[in-house]
């Protein structure tokens, strides 16, 4: 498809808009200077200091798992949630369901975590779980929300597959499990990984909902960042940003790489 030529220049002034500060953050995270947009040579001191500074090393740490966990966890609990209302047409509590997972799309952060703080209070008054708060609790409210982004990326994916082929493959004797699994889940995965992805992406830069179910034992990446910047931002941050640009655009390339060998195998087998 031509584009016209007022089409490319929107197209390249929003790409400036968007990756111009990126590029900036990753330039100055070379710099020689303290001053966080002051060029003052090339140097590696802040990467070094970075590598040297405990508490942004376990707050990075933490981060991840949380993001691995959380992410796994909801995208399995979201597949499962989006094939449930779209393969079973009716069942009592459909809409009930389908309507508390997406909630948590149109509450307010703010709103979201004070109750998920209230919840896990009241149980540990009540049952004596969770012991206070911390990794656990924080796995448990990125659950809650990234499931409700998994399961609407879930569910247009799964409705665009043929039910035909499903139907034929149980006409012919395979058992309902083994069709999911040898038929539906070789056609969604691309969206298993893009659904894996937004949800890390979700959980990692979460910072209001962490804020509320986080203890002051285990902060996050961003409520370390947060602290951080409220007292002066300094080089580290710019290094520390550019560490995470690298990883998540890794990340992303290696899912795109994955997803473009399914589609082509897909292909492939079709022809």
């Amino acid at each position: 498809m031509r584009l016209f030529p007022f089409s490319k220049i929107m197209l390249i002034l929003g790409l400036i808009f968007l990756y111009i500060p990126l590029v900036v953050l990753i330039l100055f995270s070379f710099s020689n200077s303290e001053i966080i947009n002051l060029w003052g040579g090339f140097t590696l001191d802040w990467y070094k200091e970075l590598f040297q500074d405990s508490d942004i090393i376990n707050a990075a740490l933490v981060s991840l798992q949380v993001a691995v966990v959380a992410s796994l966890a909801a995208t399995i609990l979201g597949t499962i949630i989006a094939y449930s209302i779209t393969r079973f047409k009716r069942f009592r509590g459909k809409h009930f369901l389908y309507g508390m997972t997406i909630t948590p799309l149109v509450l307010p952060d703010i709103v979201l975590g004070v109750s998920l703080l209230l919840m896990f209070t009241s149980l540990q008054g009540i049952i004596g779980w969770p012991h206070g708060r911390g990794m656990m609790t924080i796995i448990l409210a990125h659950i809650t929300f990234c499931t409700a982004y998994v399961t609407i990326v879930m569910q247009a994916r799964i409705r665009s597959v043929d039910l035909s082929i499903e139907e034929a493959a149980m006409d012919l004797g395979a058992k309902p499990l083994k069709v999911f699994f040898q038929i539906t889940l070789p056609q969604i995965i691309p969206s298993l990984i893009a659904s894996f992805l937004l949800a890390f992406t979700l959980s990692i830069d979460d910072l209001v909902i962490t804020e509320f179910v986080a203890g002051s034992s285990d902060p996050t990446l961003p409520m370390y960042i947060y602290s951080t910047v409220k007292n002066g931002p300094t080089p580290e941050i710019n290094a520390l940003a550019t560490i995470m640009i690298a990883i998540i655009s890794t990340v992303v390339v290696i899912g795109a790489f994955i997803t473009f060998k399914v589609e082509n195998n897909k292909k492939k087998k079709n022809r």
